[in-house]
């Protein structure tokens, strides 16, 4: 059935994209999550590759792919380095598409180029001490003054926060309404009183830098209010549906790593005489690591085909919920079939478990997907 979703661009661009993985960061993939450090070359390079705009058109720099291909993309990335496929989602869905869905034309033609080609990199800012999951919660005020809006407040647990050129930042316009008083802004982040004000150490994901961000008296012009005024709600909700399923890439590509690693240990491995593979348990355990895999490519691949015809509020919710939480049970047993070795740093088993239950956290926790799909399922 999936294959089936794929034409030739499609297959093209999933190999094209996992051998650049494999050759340009596969080799320090142990050592970017080891040391916490961003290869400050890479985005540039994803912009020769032509995936930093995927979902953008031509004319603004970018690929003019669809929706799928953005998620190939990401899961083709996420099988050598969820890092990478981490930064780069936020860069090129959370950012980048957010821009070309709900800019203007001059804030598509002030932007888009460079992001596309990597000369700035670009990120998302929603989450903030007191507002996470209830994302229509936050505080960070933006207040009217002449042709600009002046916004104060911190923003926390942002992926590329401390590397990013260029985010969107979704703030409070009116404090009397809680959904239609929230404005989303483009802003520059080396503009006067934005600053990083702490990085974080992670369990995982090591390498894509997550920071808060403080706002004091930091100048945003009016021309850069992305949407309308007291309208970004709705840009939010939009756009949380499309990076369910975008990200949703990312598990299904540490899930396919970690099988495919599993397979090819149980072949090598040898125990009372015989390969592991030989043993029933460990063909079981196999079995049910493809059939989730596969379970959850068609999910996701399904949803973001469809998302290009319609409202997938549900599907979008129930493809990260189930892709998430499959690839953490993948990964684990991929552990548990490796044994010993598979405990050790020297096999990416670790870093897979590690970056695999971020996925049921971020981009709303698996809490709050089933929340969405049984609110939908009863209306």
């Amino acid at each position: 059935m999936t294959n089936e979703l794929l034409t030739d661009e499609h297959r093209l661009l999933r190999d094209t994209v996992l051998d650049f993985a494999r050759t340009e960061f596969g080799p320090i993939a142990d050592e970017i999550d080891r040391t916490d450090a961003f290869p400050s070359d890479l985005f540039p390079r994803l912009g020769e590759l032509g995936i930093l705009g995927v979902t953008v058109p031509p004319e603004y720099g970018g690929a003019g792919a669809d929706l799928l291909s953005g998620v190939i993309a990401v899961e083709q990335l996420a099988r050598v380095s969820g890092s990478i496929a981490l930064s780069y989602a936020s860069h090129a869905n959370l950012c980048v598409n957010n821009i070309y869905v709900n800019g203007t034309e001059e804030q598509r033609q002030q932007y888009l180029p460079g992001l596309c080609t990597g000369e700035l990199i670009g990120g998302l800012a929603i989450t903030e001490p007191e507002a996470g999951s209830d994302a229509v919660g936050l505080q960070l005020q933006a207040v009217s003054d002449g042709d600009d809006f002046v916004l104060n407040g911190t923003k926390t647990f942002i992926t590329n926060g401390s590397i990013a050129d260029v985010m969107v930042l979704y703030a409070r316009t009116d404090n009397m309404e809680r959904k239609r008083g929230i404005t989303a802004f483009i802003i520059e982040t080396d503009s006067p009183g934005f600053s990083v004000s702490k990085t974080f150490d992670k369990f995982g994901h090591r390498g894509s830098p997550t920071a808060e961000l403080s706002l004091n008296d930091c100048r945003v012009p009016r021309a850069n209010v992305l949407g309308a005024v007291n309208q970004g709600a709705d840009v939010m909700i939009r756009g949380l549906d499309i990076e369910r399923v975008f990200v949703a890439g990312e598990p299904l590509g540490i899930a396919e790593e970690a099988l495919a690693l599993s397979v090819e240990y149980a072949k090598q491995r040898r125990q009372f005489g015989k390969a592991i593979g030989s043993f029933q348990l460990i063909q079981a355990k196999l079995a049910d690591m493809y059939t989730g895999v596969e379970a959850a490519r068609a999910l996701v691949y399904q949803t973001a085909t469809a998302a290009a015809e319609r409202n997938v509020h549900k599907e979008a919710a129930a493809a990260i919920l189930f892709t998430a939480e499959m690839a953490t049970r993948v990964a684990l047993d991929a552990m548990q079939i490796h044994g010993g070795y598979g405990y050790m740093n020297e096999l990416p088993l670790g870093r897979l478990v590690r970056d695999a239950k971020l996925l049921e956290i971020g981009a709303g926790t698996s809490e709050i997907r089933r929340i969405i799909i049984g609110k939908e399922l009863l209306k």
